[in-house]
């Protein structure tokens, strides 16, 4: 019995560790998430700030041959602004996109690594998680070109791969980080004609 109340006491001690130690990291996870977000609404609220100020215009007088004003233009300078604030978005989106490069991969995910690898061999591998509407043509498409290489000589068709290849496997890339975004397979060519159409025929 002694032994026993031991071995209770035992596994009781283990366990309530175990508890702490789950109880630590969720409450580390709940904080990096917590700094995360403030960061981002911070930098959503710069953003906003930059784009939406506006500096104040520059009147031009326009004066006629006899020396007496027209009329008064306006002219605005927040061109300046508009191109910083699509400067820091584009940083936000290669900010977002590095995350998930480096996020390890759930499970039913798609390898966005497997999927440029294989995409580099030209729209084959945008079967891997590719939209089947895209993918399947473009595999078809591109078959024929290389089958229409197999007769021509290389020198001609090096240029062709050294800029379809590259474009493919970024392509193949885009794909996967779409597929885990969402969970499905999502058109990259087209989709706003496909939505548009969605919204007439529901209008």
């Amino acid at each position: 019995m002694d032994r026993l109340a031991a071995l209770e006491a035992e596994v009781k001690a283990d366990a309530d560790a175990q508890r702490s130690r789950k109880d630590a990291a969720m409450a580390k996870l709940r904080d990096q998430r917590v700094t995360q977000t403030a960061e981002r609404d911070q930098l959503r609220a710069r953003q906003a700030e930059l784009v939406g100020k506006k500096r104040t215009p520059v009147e031009e007088t326009v004066r006629s041959s006899s020396g007496h004003p027209e009329r008064v233009r306006t002219r605005d300078e927040s061109d300046h602004l508009e191109d910083l604030g699509g400067a820091l978005e584009l940083a936000s989106k290669a900010n977002r996109v590095k995350k998930e490069l480096q996020a390890p991969r759930k499970k039913g995910e798609k390898s966005w690594a497997a999927s440029g690898v294989v995409s580099l061999m030209g729209p084959i591998g945008w079967l891997y998680a590719g939209s089947w509407r895209e993918a399947v043509p473009a595999t078809a498409a591109w078959i024929g070109v290389l089958a229409l290489a197999s007769y021509l000589p290389a020198f001609l068709m090096w240029p062709v791969f050294m800029v379809v290849m590259p474009l493919s496997a970024i392509t193949g890339v885009v794909y996967a980080l779409q597929y885990n975004r969402t969970g499905k397979r999502q058109r990259l060519f087209g989709g706003d004609k496909d939505k548009k159409r969605k919204q007439l025929r529901g209008g």
